[in-house]
């Protein structure tokens, strides 16, 4: 029974992987580089909380957050796993990676529900 799940992590260390790929660099590039420049007019602190502050924006950096930190957990886990080969502690390995991604998922939740 342990093989159900597994296609379901692996969907989400893909999926996080590919997604992190292509959307860090870009955020990276619009709000430390073009943005400081002037290019997109938004300089000051002011417009980036309103950016920030739109629901759909706020959605689309948690769904970023949450597979970036599953994709992480993954890719440690099977370092763990294969690599040290911790074979034995399979279960604690897993419970304690995933249980880490959920947390910090949630935090980042809260600290844009609380803070933008």
């Amino acid at each position: 029974m342990r093989r159900a799940r597994d296609p379901f992590f692996w969907g989400l260390f893909s999926a996080g992987g590919m997604l992190t790929a292509l959307l860090l660099p870009a955020l990276f590039l619009v709000a430390a580089i073009t943005a400081p420049m002037g290019w997109f007019g938004m300089t000051g602190y002011e417009e980036w909380v309103a950016l920030a502050s739109h629901p759909v924006t706020r959605g689309g950096l948690l769904v970023v957050a949450f597979l970036a930190f599953f994709h992480a957990a993954h890719r440690f886990r099977y370092t763990l796993y294969d690599g040290l080969q911790l074979y034995h502690l399979d279960a604690l390995i897993s419970i304690v990676t995933y249980g880490v991604a959920a947390a910090l998922t949630v935090l980042a939740a809260a600290l844009l529900i609380l803070v933008v």
